[in-house]
């Protein structure tokens, strides 16, 4: 594989270019000083950029940036992160170049953040997506670390040799990291775009601080409420016909399924089939207040404690629901727990809408860390996330 990379000068870049060549990459260098290139990587050929159309190549890489950690306004992020962008995807164009990877980061992914950097991100994430005679891919990073680093991570330098691994478990736990020699597999084995990280399955550190979270949430509610759940109980099975409890099988961990408890809400005899092909009218009258005020999820706390479910994940599905399950197996998403509330839940996708839930949810498992879970807690607390909408 011939690749063009813009940008090597870069902390990515200065690690990456390495990796593609132990890969068995060809590279050709692009950037605005070509001897800087050059003294960097003496090995290879090196161009400015308006060389760049003359230039032979299977994929570009665009790594040229103006990270957030500089400064500038407005017009110069553009500059760099938009105006480049465009002209580089041009030239990548006339030389014919099959395909183009732009290497962006998760924040574009926030339209929360109206920084400039972001700003300027997502403007070229839009240019991306409106152009044709060229395969673009587009790959959203979180913080990036390697041999050494850099940014947020800056101050791990600054510890001894033998302490920055435990520092670094405990520091992606709370948020996202990937490690370039992830980006350079991805790179070579011509990945497809999305985010990608180094996920949480091998970090000890997040295994424990979400076993503390689900374990102390399930015990609290226990000890706290016990007395709650019996009136709730008590009420439900008073109110309609029925067990106060419901007990419905759904798709876990594994895609193995496991039995959910929950209060019921809707009448005896309602068909097993996701919420949004049910009736409102089957919900009952002390559903409908148990529903809105989500206190019929109490009794999943017998889930969590069996292992079952954890406090925050993807909200699992029923069995009969194929397509979801099928998308969601594809993308990673049944390679963990199910969870009480989760990303897509608090952001409003439902079941209704499969392969847009099961996409959020995939980007769920990528993103997943303490401090993301603690948000999503925070805002089912405040009322987001209702969960599946009743077919009215």
């Amino acid at each position: 594989m011939k690749i063009i990379i813009t940008g090597a000068s870069g902390f990515i870049g200065r690690q990456l270019v390495p990796r593609l060549q132990a890969g068995g990459a060809s590279l050709v260098l692009v950037g605005r000083d070509p001897e800087r290139l050059k003294a960097l990587f003496p090995e290879l050929p090196t161009h400015d950029y308006n060389s760049l159309p003359t230039l032979e190549g299977d994929l570009l890489v665009h790594l040229a940036v103006l990270n957030n950690d500089q400064p500038g306004d407005e017009a110069a992020f553009d500059a760099i992160n938009v105006a480049l962008l465009a002209d580089t995807l041009a030239s990548a164009k006339a030389a014919q170049v099959t395909r183009f990877l732009q290497v962006s980061t998760i924040q574009a992914l926030d339209e929360k953040r109206v920084d400039p950097y972001s700003v300027s991100k997502r403007k070229a994430q839009a240019i991306l997506n409106a152009v044709d005679g060229i395969e673009v891919r587009t790959v959203f990073l979180p913080i990036v670390y390697g041999d050494h680093f850099s940014g947020k991570l800056a101050k791990l330098e600054r510890l001894p040799r033998w302490l920055r691994p435990s520092a670094l478990t405990v520091l992606s736990a709370l948020k996202p990291a990937v490690h370039v020699d992830r980006l350079a597999t991805h790179i070579l084995s011509g990945g497809e775009g999305g985010i990608l990280t180094d996920g949480q399955v091998q970090n000890p550190a997040y295994k424990t601080m979400r076993l503390m979270m689900d374990w102390g949430f399930a015990l609290g509610v226990l000890i706290a409420l016990w007395w709650m759940l019996l009136i709730v109980w008590a009420i439900v099975a008073i109110s309609s016909p029925g067990p106060g409890l419901f007990v419905q099988q759904r798709v876990g961990k594994g895609g193995r399924n496991f039995p959910l408890y929950k209060f019921r809400t809707m009448t005896i005899g309602t068909k097993q089939a996701g919420t949004h092909e049910v009736s409102a009218a089957s919900v009952t009258g002390v559903g409908h207040f148990l529903r809105r005020t989500k206190l019929d999820e109490l009794p999943q706390i017998i889930n969590i404690l069996r292992g079952e479910l954890s406090l925050i994940g993807p909200r699992p599905c029923l069995p009969v629901q194929t397509e979801l399950v099928s998308e969601r197996r594809a993308r990673g998403v049944l390679d963990i727990l199910p969870g009480i509330s989760g990303l897509a839940q608090v952001e409003g996708i439902d079941m209704s809408e499969p392969i847009r839930l099961a996409r959020r949810d995939a980007d769920y498992v990528a993103l997943r860390a303490i401090l993301l879970d603690v948000r999503i807690a925070i805002a089912t607390a405040r009322g987001r996330g209702s969960g599946d909408h009743v077919n009215e």
